[in-house]
């Protein structure tokens, strides 16, 4: 059944909930990281990756600020959040939002897949012509 507006308003207090304390702890992991490297540690790939994401995350959370700190602008997110799609940090995008980024790159990686499948047969049928 639908929710109602009280349902609705602590399902989104407990999303931004979640979102900050995710943030908070890849925040504190990625610090422990840098605090490796500049002990001169080398990291994973991973963690590499895991790095660059959460300093991502951060440099995001600015903008996203002002949407939860000044009144009425969240009213506002959802028209910047179809204009700026990646303007969300990583720790706040629903479950829906990511399996929609996964089946996204998914397509790609299967038109890339066909293209190149594509290009050997073609590379394969001139090599075939001019062999015979």
């Amino acid at each position: 059944g639908k929710k109602s507006l009280r349902q609705k308003v602590v399902d989104e207090l407990k999303h931004y909930y979640d979102g900050f304390h995710l943030l908070w702890i890849d925040t504190k992991v990625a610090a422990r990281m840098v605090w490796r490297l500049l002990h001169g540690q080398v990291l994973t790939r991973r963690e590499r990756r895991r790095l660059l994401r959460t300093c991502a995350d951060l440099f995001r959370l600015v903008p996203f600020l002002v949407f939860v700190i000044v009144p009425f602008m969240e009213f506002l997110l959802p028209v910047f959040l179809k204009l700026f799609p990646e303007m969300l940090p990583s720790t706040f995008e629903t479950e829906s939002k990511k399996e929609e980024k996964q089946k996204k790159k998914l397509n790609a990686k299967l038109e890339l897949a066909r293209f190149l499948r594509e290009t050997i047969a073609e590379m394969a049928k001139r090599n075939k012509a001019d062999t015979g």
